[in-house]
């Protein structure tokens, strides 16, 4: 694990809390469609439900609304996005500093695991849905949503246009996110596209910035005021709107595992 982009991703984040709800469109319905699913899965006999990501709450509120008897562990990078989460007591629950990628648990603990627009944080997707799907009780699932690779597409051909590299991250497609699952007995995947009105260059850099999604690629270095100003023309030349493709993924423990 990358220790200090996790520090920096947290801080970020919780630089953005007190903002994050006015800029966070596509993020609610993401999370309205990850509880809406979860709630077809297993709409009763939940007892004990992890939420990893929980930001300033959508889906947090959501669970409560939906399994007000569960037992709610709700846990996120940042202090600050918790503390939002649980402020004035409209949710019951634990609320726990956790990186979801390496959780703080361990066996047969949960039967609902539920995250939105987190996974795509992660240094190893792969490695982290097993790790997850291995906390599910036998009829538990395992149900996300996280970034996919048409998300912002006319900033990325903006950048290329001008012979750029974005430091928007490289999110996987929906067909590597079914690779991913091709291992369980019983999952699947599907994707959703969300439109993004910017209204130019400063609006999504706004957004961005308001959801505290700043933290670029390894790598990446910030672009020079020329090549940004070059970078912002050629988008608001494409329209100066842009758009996030939604991966969304379930995976369901068997009532019956295999020996």
């Amino acid at each position: 694990m990358n220790r200090g982009r996790k520090q920096r991703i947290s801080d970020a984040f919780g630089a953005a809390a007190a903002r994050y709800d006015d800029h966070a469109g596509p993020q609610r319905r993401a999370a309205a469609l990850v509880a809406d699913l979860a709630q077809r899965q297993k709409p009763a006999g939940v007892a004990r439900i992890l939420e990893i990501g929980c930001g300033t709450g959508f889906l947090t509120r959501d669970i409560q609304a939906r399994w007000p008897g569960a037992e709610l562990v709700a846990t996120d990078l940042s202090p600050e996005m918790l503390a939002r989460a649980s402020a004035g007591g409209l949710v019951a629950g634990t609320f726990l500093t956790m990186d979801g990628e390496l959780p703080a648990f361990e066996g047969e603990w949960f039967d609902l695991i539920l995250s939105s627009l987190a996974f795509q944080w992660f240094d190893d997707l792969a490695g982290a849905v097993e790790r997850l799907a291995g906390l599910l009780r036998p009829g538990g699932s395992l149900i996300f949503s996280t970034m996919g690779r048409r998300s912002f597409a006319r900033w990325r051909a903006a950048h290329a246009a001008c012979g750029l590299a974005a430091g928007v991250p490289d999110y996987p497609d929906l067909e590597d996110l079914r690779a991913i699952l091709a291992g369980f007995d019983d999952a699947f995947a599907f994707d959703e596209d969300y439109a993004l009105a910017c209204g130019g260059a400063k609006g999504l850099i706004a957004h961005l910035k308001g959801i505290g999604a700043v933290v670029p690629s390894e790598g990446r270095k910030p672009l020079s005021p020329r090549d940004l100003r070059r970078m912002m023309a050629a988008f608001e030349a494409q329209g100066g709107d842009d758009g996030y493709q939604v991966l969304f993924g379930r995976v369901t423990r068997s009532l019956n595992p295999r020996p």
